[in-house]
């Protein structure tokens, strides 16, 4: 498994980021030229190289043309080759589910998985129609990306600590000389992205040798919740980057307002548009309906909530070498209507992040992740298994009497559905509910009888397995909770021994 890792340039000199924007407009029209010419059934598709078609336009001198340097166009080459090979390995991933659903004879299927995986679909009409319906022609839309190997470019720091890349240029023997904000070189090949200017050096690393991934994991196992205020909340009662919803808040609110005044700031410069004003429509446009600040913006926002969530990530696989969780990759539909500013701020719940934290951080140290159902596990109580009401982040329990803090509870019934023999992982939640409700009707059952009212004979009638006596000592049927006990807020006043027992 490789990570990608972005440096940032820092301060880069305008001189400087007009002859990388010059050289990747050139590379530009590499890629272009690419697509145009390899990415069909005769380029790509029939199994053709990026080192054969270097050695085309080097036979044939097409390489003059671009105006730069050797390694520059060959690295372009490798890499727009390699997206159209991805390109068509997407199609093909298409086509062999519409093979499944053509056939059902064992021979025929090999044979046009064979035919497609070897690239002689062509001569296949089903599978070329299914080609020809899923590969479209592509074309480059990328002209800001410089691809540099990595024995070409080297960094070096200054007696103020201040890091240097040097890349090369649009000369021989000229090389272009990048500050970064980093003091960790950038290693390997490098894809350097031109925007808004400012370079972005994108280069991957092995997670293995990172330092956070040297730190080895706990013994324990836990169970953990996704919240909104706080990244994680673990089985033991432990809450884990609590800082999460506050900052998904406060940046929720200012996009609001943000969009709020740019609406405002557009309809004026419609308006002025609309008298004739253009002037004025213009200068708006330019000088406050801009996107390179609010890109920024985003960009830092999208950083601290990473921090956020891995940091998290990293204290609960501290402690644990077995971490219990809800599958965060599927969607999850609710009925429930919302208002709109819940609605906007649930938006960015992250829970795509957090997914990728769990299995990147795990996989780095260690630690088993496994995935259970996490259907009902906020609304029904850890104790009894019975399906209480939530107010925020209370659930409260009329059969247990008492208030669970709600995310502690969830924690504590996904470490308690791993090995649950009737709740698998891909159970529909209408059976989770249906199991459940049965678990509890088979606890209610089991209680103590309080006094000899006709509700409790003829519930007695109905289950005659169930002893008459109500002094004979028996064991609890609702066991304690895995982990560390939960903070127990309040408790629903019990009924008197007068009062008949609600069933």
């Amino acid at each position: 498994m490789k990570a990608t890792r972005i440096a940032y340039s820092d301060r880069l000199n305008p001189g400087k980021y007009a002859a990388l924007v010059e050289q990747a407009r050139r590379l530009g029209r590499v890629r272009s030229q690419v697509w145009q010419h390899y990415g069909s059934v005769h380029g790509v598709g029939s199994g053709l190289k990026d080192r054969e078609v270097r050695d085309q336009w080097l036979a044939a001198g097409s390489h003059l043309q671009f105006g730069v340097l050797a390694n520059a166009w060959k690295e372009t080459v490798r890499d727009a080759m390699g997206d159209i090979t991805a390109n068509l390995a997407s199609a093909k991933v298409t086509a062999r589910r519409a093979i499944s659903r053509r056939t059902s004879d064992p021979a025929e299927r090999k044979r046009l998985f064979i035919a497609l995986k070897t690239n002689r679909w062509a001569g296949d009409p089903f599978l070329a129609r299914q080609m020809r319906k899923h590969w479209k022609r592509g074309k480059n839309r990328t002209h800001n990306q410089i691809v540099i190997r990595a024995d070409q470019h080297n960094s070096a720091s200054d007696v103020h600590g201040r890091l240097w890349l040097a890349v090369p240029g649009l000369q021989r023997r000229q090389m272009i000389r990048i500050p970064l904000s980093t003091t960790v070189p950038p290693t390997g090949t490098l894809r350097l992205i031109l925007r808004n200017g400012c370079v972005q050096i994108h280069y991957q690393i092995d997670p293995a040798e990172m330092t956070s991934s040297l730190r080895p994991c706990g013994t324990g196992t836990v169970g953990i919740d996704k919240g909104y205020t706080e990244a994680l909340t673990d089985s033991d009662g432990e809450h884990h980057g609590t800082g999460l919803g506050s900052l998904l808040t406060a940046e929720s609110d200012r996009i609001k307002e943000r969009n709020r005044r740019r609406a405002k700031l557009r309809s004026i410069a419609n308006n002025a548009a609309n008298r004739g004003n253009h002037s004025k429509a213009t200068r708006i446009r330019q000088h406050n309906l801009g996107t390179v600040k609010r890109d920024r913006q985003a960009a830092h926002h999208q950083a601290r909530v990473r921090t956020e969530i891995f940091t998290a990530v990293h204290a609960v696989i501290d402690k644990a070498d077995m971490v219990i969780a809800e599958d965060l990759t599927r969607n999850f539909a609710s009925h429930k209507p919302l208002g709109r500013n819940v609605n906007r701020r649930l938006a960015g719940w992250t829970k795509g992040v957090t997914a990728e934290a769990l299995t990147s951080v795990s996989e780095r140290r260690g630690s088993a992740l496994v995935h259970v159902n996490a259907a009902y596990t906020s609304q029904a109580c850890h104790r009894c298994g019975s399906l209480g009401h939530r107010n925020g982040d209370r659930l409260h329990c009329t059969m247990c009497g008492v208030v669970w803090q709600a995310d502690v509870n969830a924690a504590i019934n996904i470490l308690q559905r791993h090995g649950d023999p009737d709740i698998t992982l891909h159970t529909p939640h209408r059976a989770v509910k249906q199991i459940l409700q049965d678990r509890t009707d088979r606890h209610r059952t089991r209680l103590p009888v309080q006094d000899s009212s006709p509700a409790i004979t003829g519930r007695r009638a109905k289950h005659p397995n169930r002893s008459t006596t109500s002094d004979k000592k028996e064991a609890d049927p609702w066991p304690l909770p895995l982990g560390r006990p939960t903070a127990v807020r309040t408790k629903l006043p019990q009924p008197s021994a007068a009062a008949p027992a609600v069933a």
